[in-house]
């Protein structure tokens, strides 16, 4: 027969046991419990503060309560300022007034990923200018791009589809200068050919960089956006994110 201390020993044990159990329960229970109404609204925003925006980005999708936390200005405004550091440009989308942090933010990396340029980008921004390799020698001669002298030659495009120069400009000769950009689309929206052209010099090919500037270029020249970040309302177009 088992005896007197024995058998506390094994009650001890069970009650042990028992113990340990129900707590495992108990933080199953805790584990499984939504977070929200775990740390409550303030302490989750903090902890989304800390998150990468794709990250925040996927909790809204989690359900109403975690939409309604994730998706406050308070969240999305410091992101929406930090994405905006190094950028040449700001698009005029996320500059609305009235707009949700989120909503400036979304609009702001759609518009960043756009390849067509407008008519209000040319327009909005101020270029530099100069000759490629493959221009002809008394040109570049003329360029302090490749003289190493003076500040790089400036061109202006006019919302009236011209253009103009700075008022000393060797190159200008101040002739008259007009553009035009050359857009054909296929199936889904998708661009089969897209170009800018000025007069009937060669066309212009269009690609745009990681800082969100763009950049216009040929065989004889090229056009490079000067960042303007910092300019009131923003730049680009208010429609078309194509």
């Amino acid at each position: 027969m088992e005896s007197h201390r024995t058998k506390r020993k094994r009650r001890k044990r069970k009650r042990v046991i028992v113990e340990d159990f129900e707590e495992k329960k108990r933080e199953e229970r805790v584990l499984r419990r939504d977070p929200l109404e775990v740390f409550g609204t303030d302490m989750m925003s903090m902890i989304l503060s800390n998150l990468d925006a794709r990250s925040v980005a996927l909790s809204l999708l989690v359900s109403r309560g975690w939409h309604g936390v994730a998706s406050s200005d308070r969240i999305w405004g410091p992101k929406l300022e930090e994405l905006w550091v190094g950028k040449a440009h700001i698009p005029r989308l996320s500059q609305i007034r009235g707009l949700s942090k989120l909503t400036a933010y979304s609009l702001a990396v759609r518009d960043g990923k756009r390849n067509r340029i407008r008519k209000d980008d040319l327009c909005d921004h101020v270029w530099e200018f100069h000759f490629n390799k493959g221009a002809p020698e008394y040109w570049r001669n003329l360029d302090p791009y490749w003289k190493g002298t003076g500040l790089p030659m400036r061109r202006y495009f006019h919302p009236d589809g011209s253009q103009s120069a700075d008022p000393d400009d060797m190159v200008w000769g101040g002739h008259e200068c007009c553009y035009l950009t050359v857009t054909s689309i296929v199936g889904e929206d998708k661009i089969r050919e897209h170009y800018v052209r000025i007069n009937r010099w060669p066309r212009m090919s269009v690609s745009r960089k990681q800082d969100w500037s763009w950049e216009l270029s040929n065989c004889l020249y090229s056009y490079s956006s000067i960042p303007d970040a910092d300019r009131e309302g923003g730049t680009g177009p208010l429609y078309g994110l194509v």
